[in-house]
């Protein structure tokens, strides 16, 4: 069978990494198959998987994708299944030819998350209620087209790559009628699966120009595509099984869960990359931007602060292209790569590995868009009273030196139209070394305001002050405040202690800890509940709370989880530091596999520091968040 397809006959073009034809003959010589085949077995027992740095798991998909169109496609829905399983693919997003149509899969079988769509007039279209997801398509067709209405486009197509390099085709057409010739070609796709297919294959120079033009000005976000049909068999051998297809390449979605809402708006978002899967497991690679307010994937906006870096990191090494404006604005060779911008605008990832005497392309990122934030992003809201609050400032909860003097008073923030009132007992963050209860006005307004009093207090500061001083001195104003909250109108049983960061890890130990309310006959039971947000749980890696793994073991939060525990809200945030969400989650897990009421909250749109900023604002998620949490434990 040889129809529109036959162009691309998996082998029948080369490009080398430079963009030069390379003799794909030279490619399917038997001793350079070989040779790229050993490379790839190495590289699989090379491979580090570094953990995810952001929030999100790593799923591995295939756009394009046609089975069962009489007219092109020879393969069917269950071989693309099965072909998907043994491929270790996730995700499956199929465009019918002028489709979707009707009877085409759609929702998790077997694991795999099957999403319906079409491919017409050089498009990709994937409908839904709330809008198409719509990505430009053979470009080679189209170079002119407009990207408006379009989320993003493939940079690599398959089937477009082996059209736009001929110089096997002649061979190939040939070998059809060489039955010798044939029969090695035949043999060496038989042996060597993906290095034949992938020898005719290399970037698409023209897409990637037009790609960055895209980068340049919005947000567009960068595909892969198999465009795979299981049509090209010739004398009895089927050169594109899908599981080969789907081996070859692929687009790498990161979302937090595989549902077909997350997919399609990790797409929309940019949270994604494209990888030749073929030459070596790209799983554990990421490239994001570190900064003070958290982390940033591929896709997102980066507010360029003093401190802002990129960082990639690959399971192998790799020759690293750092491209800003459709250029290399650095570059080098290892497993991990650093880069302060200085300039604002699109970064994206290129990497290539080099086997059998040439490189190969091998991870295309999509960019981090670097900007300049503007001082209304970073300013800390005005503590201004609303009329029904008051303030104590200053109340003394610790006597100790005199040094430590400010740090250990507390503020009291109280409605003034109610009495027997909920407490909320908040704890700063700042890793424990910085930070103070001034800085936290506004939200004990917000919440005194709802008619909840409100009290915050300082704690020594590391390193001057090792641990345990910061749980020691929270546990002495937890205790100062069950004995006189009551005095100033709260209800001492219905206290709920809350912290931020460090903060967070400071309220979750003291609530499961008991030795350190022990000091004041008081224990965990008069909690009434723990809402930590964006906490620390596991401390085993941080160097300040102990110089063994034993005594840090002891300052970890999640080694205390009994059934006894309190009820916790726990959070973390879209742009959290590294590892937070990771942390959550485990806590969380804990929480629910010892029975206690645990309720785990994602909060989108918020980084690492305005995620506490805004909970002063009315319509915060975060602040709804802790007063359904609030209201709930006390019915």
């Amino acid at each position: 069978m040889i129809g529109r397809w036959a162009a691309c006959i998996l082998t029948l073009a080369a490009l080398a990494a430079s963009d030069k034809p390379s003799g794909a003959l030279e490619r399917l010589d038997t001793g350079r198959l070989e040779s790229l085949h050993r490379a790839r077995l190495e590289w699989e027992k090379e491979r580090v998987v570094h953990p995810p740095l952001g929030i999100y798991h790593d799923f591995r998909a295939i756009l394009h994708i046609h089975a069962e169109d009489a007219e092109h496609t020879l393969g069917t829905r269950d071989q693309v299944l099965e072909a998907a399983k043994q491929s270790g693919v996730d995700v499956i997003m199929w465009t019918d030819h002028r489709g979707p149509k009707p009877e085409t899969w759609s929702g998790v079988r077997k694991g795999v998350l099957f999403i319906p769509g079409s491919e017409d007039d050089h498009q990709l279209r994937y409908p839904h209620a709330d809008g198409d997801l719509k990505f430009l398509s053979h470009l080679e067709e189209t170079p002119n087209a407009s990207p408006e209405g379009y989320a993003g486009m493939e940079i690599y197509n398959r089937h477009s790559d082996a059209k736009a390099h001929t110089d096997f085709t002649a061979y190939v057409q040939r070998a059809l009628k060489e039955p010798g010739e044939w029969k090695k070609l035949a043999s060496r796709q038989r042996q060597y699966p993906d290095e034949v297919y992938a020898a005719g294959t290399g970037p698409l120079p023209e897409f990637l120009a037009f790609y960055d033009r895209q980068i340049g000005a919005r947000r567009f976000t960068a595909i892969a595509a198999n465009d795979a049909h299981r049509n090209q068999v010739f004398n009895g051998v089927v050169f594109d099984p899908y599981e080969v297809a789907f081996r070859f390449v692929s687009t790498h979605i990161l979302a937090q869960y595989l549902t077909e809402d997350q997919i399609r708006q990790s797409l929309r978002d940019g949270h994604a990359y494209i990888a030749h899967d073929w030459l070596c497991d790209p799983n554990g690679f990421s490239y994001v931007a570190i900064n003070n307010l958290g982390v940033f994937d591929m896709g997102d906006r980066v507010p360029m602060l003093p401190n802002t870096r990129f960082t990639a990191r690959f399971p192998v090494k790799a020759h690293i292209k750092l491209m800003h404006n459709g250029a290399v604005t650095a570059e080098s060779t290892g497993g991990e790569f650093t880069f302060t911008p200085k300039e604002e605008g699109a970064y994206r990832i290129e990497a290539y590995l080099m086997a059998a005497g040439e490189e190969r392309p091998w991870i295309f990122s999509n960019p981090l868009y670097a900007y300049k934030p503007t001082a209304a992003e970073s300013t800390i809201p005005k503590a201004t009273l609303s009329e029904n609050v008051k303030v104590e400032k200053d109340a003394v909860y610790a006597e100790g030196k005199p040094e430590d003097a400010n740090k250990h008073k507390l503020d009291i923030y109280v409605p003034t139209n109610k009495t027997n009132y909920a407490v909320l007992f908040f704890v700063h963050g700042g890793s424990w070394r910085s930070g103070d209860r001034s800085s936290y006005g506004a939200l004990g307004n917000r919440f005194a305001k709802q008619g909840i009093g409100v009290v915050i207090p300082s704690y020594r500061l590391a390193p001057a002050n090792p641990h345990p001083a910061q749980i020691e001195d929270v546990a002495a104003a937890l205790a100062w405040t069950v004995k006189n909250i009551g005095e100033r109108g709260g209800d001492p049983k219905r206290i709920f202690i809350a912290g931020h960061s460090a903060g967070g890890h400071l309220v979750s130990l003291l609530a499961l800890d008991p030795r350190y309310l022990k000091k004041y006959d008081l224990t965990p039971s008069i909690v009434a509940g723990v809402m930590s947000l964006s906490g620390v749980y596991d401390v085993r890696q941080i160097a300040m709370f102990g110089a063994d793994e034993q005594a840090r073991r002891a300052a970890s939060p999640l080694e205390y989880v009994t059934r006894k525990a309190p009820p916790f809200l726990v959070t973390y945030c879209q742009w959290d530091y590294a590892g937070l969400a990771s942390q959550a989650r485990a806590f969380d897990r804990s929480l629910r596999h010892n029975f206690v009421a645990s309720s785990l909250r994602f909060v989108p749109g918020e980084n690492h520091i305005s995620e506490i900023v805004r909970v002063a604002n009315d319509d915060d998620l975060t602040a709804r968040e802790m007063l359904h949490f609030m209201d709930s434990a006390q019915r």
